[in-house]
């Protein structure tokens, strides 16, 4: 199909004419630019069922578009009047404790804004190194997001998918 139209051109033979149909014909041997195919036999994605077994345990999937919830998050953070219950209302636990078993306490959240101005290429062998500035059009700028609780001896920066998996006390 070119432009809204097709066409074909038929070659009869010794005559040396050639002429041009508006109406679509169909060859099946034929492959060219205005022929379609014929369909592909489906393919087999599927696992084939295996015998009856123990039930698969539930697995935890990650939730659905936590980057945009995380810069939702950060967004709103940012403009909240207040701040802790902004938190509470996220369901951000205050105290929590880790798969581990370890009792965390929330100290502060942290956002920042990164931005990607440069590249680097390793040369061959891996001596060097060759830097480039990247135009306007190929920057990239992200915020980043880190709750930053304490965990007894230290700190323990976490991100909103950690925090979410926390059990709170």
């Amino acid at each position: 199909m070119h432009r809204g139209h097709d066409h074909h051109i038929h070659d009869h033979g010794a005559g040396g004419y050639s002429h041009s149909h508006s109406e679509a014909h169909s060859h099946s041997h034929s492959y060219g630019h205005n022929h379609g195919h014929t369909p592909c036999p489906a393919a087999q994605w599927q696992t084939p069922h295996l015998p009856h077994g123990p039930e698969p345990e539930e697995h935890s999937h990650p939730e659905a578009d936590l980057d945009l919830v995380e810069k939702a998050f950060v967004e709103g953070f940012a403009t909240a009047s207040d701040p802790t219950s902004f938190l509470r209302l996220a369901r951000i636990p205050f105290d929590a404790v880790t798969v581990e078993g370890t009792r965390v306490s929330l100290l502060r959240v942290e956002t920042g804004e990164t931005t990607d101005v440069g590249t680097v290429m390793p040369h061959l062998g891996g001596g060097s190194f060759r830097y480039d500035p990247l135009p306007a059009a190929m920057t990239s700028r992200r915020r980043t997001l880190r709750f930053v609780y304490f965990d007894g001896s230290g700190t323990l920066p976490l991100t909103l998918a950690q925090v979410r998996a926390l059990a709170q006390t």
